[in-house]
């Protein structure tokens, strides 16, 4: 089992969760994070530290969040891996209540 990152990262990208990952299977992008599925080790430290509850194990992502699977294992390919706390967003508090920003989500 792995962790995934969901929409709710989205434009917030709060890195509470890097921080206490013993593997850094996180991995950036301008306006969100993912975890490598070949890195989680399932500890679910990370899980704990979200502030916006963006991460699920991937047997309970929630069924309108399932792309985000696949998404976080193909970015995760391409992203640099984050292993240090940096500060959110500057607006993560407004993006952090917002639903459906799926299309926010910006590639290198």
């Amino acid at each position: 089992m792995t962790h995934v990152v969901t929409e709710a990262c989205i434009n917030c990208k709060h890195t509470d969760c890097v921080e206490v990952c013993p593997t850094d299977a996180f991995h950036a992008g301008p306006n969100f994070l993912v975890i490598h599925p070949d890195e989680c080790i399932d500890c679910m430290a990370c899980v704990i530290e979200c502030p916006v509850e963006a991460i699920y194990a991937d047997a309970d992502v929630p069924a309108a969040q399932q792309s985000f699977i696949a998404l976080n294992a193909e970015l995760a390919a391409d992203w640099p891996t984050i292993s240090c706390k940096q500060s959110p967003l500057s607006e993560a508090a407004h993006w952090a209540t917002v639903t459906g920003k799926r299309q926010e989500l910006k590639y290198p």
